[in-house]
């Protein structure tokens, strides 16, 4: 006898439809699956097997054969064990065959016991899902709080293959998965305040504005002069996360394992800081299923690169592209993958081996060609993507000994918002959403100059020797600290503030 039953696969952070057939037969006992199957698929029988008993079903001492159509794309992971089963017990009679829904997708991997676990990527699974037309879904009941958050589509959460048996049965009917509204997050209290950083006025004038527009940031200084502190203080002078923002976020850290289930979703920025030992892979993203990397799990937070020029140079030129495009494309011999990257990238770096050269307190003990080598572990085109980069001195001091605290990042973060919503009404795009994205177009229109910033900007052009990507990049930092003072036009002092924030390349890289 045949079933049919349906079941959703993942490819990247989309899902797509899959027609479970399975075919009971007389002849010598098997259980065979074929359409692409990767080995975790293949080693669903044994767990079928386990549960299928272990639930008070019998399982057939025939010839199975299991067909995950279409067959010409690659079924992973353990999604497939829950249909496969209701599909064998339908095939066999033990639950009415003609009662299996079309328009119902099931979901979920099986224990021996016959429990229905957690599955990793539900969160792009019941989107897509929504979006193809599915009018309800059965998941695991450990997946219920991440998928609290869909709505326009019946989820049905169960606990173990027997409940969903007598689900199709009309038996019992488990309790639906109620919508629950985005609600931000209250910041929690850290040490990661600016309130605690003691000095460091400029650096923290240029977090505010990296903050403010979605700007790149670059901290360059001696060692214990508090770049890592400022660095971990930017987010939380971001603005909050919108609900949008905190879906395609969950998204990503759903399909890679590390989204949180008692939360079911990521409402604060990410800050994700990969160890300069990191992997090409790692960063990137990819391995034999092509995982989401470093890169897109800061996807609408902060990639941190402290000490920059100690990860490889290969690895570094990766960011040039997600840098530019907001994206990143993984592509394997069996399949590509396009996961978003819409990260800030804060990075910090000694400059030089011995991290005092320019220093005015400690002697440099590195050669000029020491130094030479060092900068140019970063290349002058990825440098060209950083738009601030900043110089963070050693605290005097009679800056640590100062018993008040500064300004808090709560008070920074206001003067943000405010700066955000501005950018929003301004840009009116769904896409561009801060100074940092705006299209050349966009700047043409926002960003235009008075004779006398032309000509402060054309000199500084000609002495610092900027390219074209350079040149747009100082009028989206312009655009910013202009909003930040709350001017409509650009300003003399706006364009000067935006060009001394890259002459720090040319003292170090020339």
């Amino acid at each position: 006898m045949l079933a049919k039953i349906h079941s959703y696969g993942l490819n990247g952070i989309h899902g797509f439809r899959v027609l479970i057939e399975t075919d009971v037969n007389n002849g010598l006992p098997g259980y065979e699956t074929v359409g692409l199957p990767d080995a975790a698929v293949k080693e669903s029988k044994e767990r079928i097997k386990s549960a299928v008993k272990n639930s008070g079903f019998q399982f057939p001492p025939l010839r199975i054969t299991v067909n995950l159509a279409p067959a010409d794309v690659k079924k992973e992971g353990a999604f497939y064990d829950l249909p496969i089963s209701l599909g064998i017990l339908a095939a066999t009679g033990q639950i009415p065959c003609e009662k299996l829904p079309d328009d119902t997708i099931f979901i979920g991997e099986l224990g021996l016991d016959g429990g229905v676990r957690h599955i990793h990527g539900i969160l792009p699974v019941l989107i897509s899902a929504r979006d193809g037309g599915c009018k309800r879904i059965v998941i695991p009941e450990d997946n219920r709080n991440e998928a609290s958050f869909i709505g326009g589509i019946e989820i049905v959460a169960v606990r173990s293959l027997r409940e969903a048996a007598e689900f199709i049965s009309g038996i019992t009917a488990p309790p639906r998965v109620p919508f629950q509204s985005f609600e931000i997050a209250a910041a929690p209290e850290t040490s990661d305040d600016l309130k605690y950083v003691k000095g460091q006025s400029a650096a923290r004038r240029a977090l505010e504005i990296a903050a403010a527009g979605g700007h790149n940031i670059l901290l360059i200084g001696p060692p214990g002069g508090g770049k890592t502190m400022l660095a971990k203080c930017l987010p939380g002078i971001l603005p909050d996360m919108t609900f949008e923002e905190a879906l395609e976020t969950t998204k990503i850290h759903s399909v890679a394992g590390c989204l949180d289930a008692e939360t079911g979703i990521v409402s604060t920025r990410p800050f994700r800081v990969p160890h300069h030992t990191a992997t090409l892979i790692a960063l990137t993203g990819g391995g034999p299923k092509a995982k989401p990397g470093e890169i897109s799990l800061a996807h609408n937070g902060v990639l941190f690169l402290d000490e920059m020029p100690e990860y490889s140079r290969h690895a570094l030129e990766t960011l040039r592209q997600p840098l530019e495009d907001g994206v990143i494309t993984v592509a394997r011999s069996a399949r590509v993958v396009t996961y978003p990257a819409g990260f800030l990238l804060a990075a910090s770096m000694n400059p030089c081996p011995c991290g005092h050269y320019g220093s005015p307190n400690n002697r440099c003990r590195c050669g000029p060609a020491e130094i030479r080598r060092y900068a140019g572990k970063l290349s002058g085109p990825l440098m060209d993507r950083i738009d601030l980069h900043v110089e963070v001195d050693d605290v005097e001091l009679s800056e640590l000994a100062k018993t008040g605290e500064a300004e808090s990042s709560a008070a920074v973060k206001k003067r943000v918002n405010a700066c955000r919503e501005l950018q929003l009404k301004r840009l009116k795009s769904k896409d561009v959403y801060c100074n940092a994205k705006m299209t050349s177009a966009q700047i043409s229109e926002h960003c235009r100059l008075s004779a006398d910033c032309s000509e402060l900007m054309a000199a500084a052009f000609s002495k610092l020797g900027l390219s074209a990507r350079a040149y747009n990049r100082i009028l989206k930092v312009s655009r910013t600290i202009a909003d930040l003072d709350g001017a409509a036009d650009l300003a003399i002092p706006h364009l000067a503030e935006a060009i001394q924030y890259r002459t720090l390349d040319r003292k170090y890289w020339l």
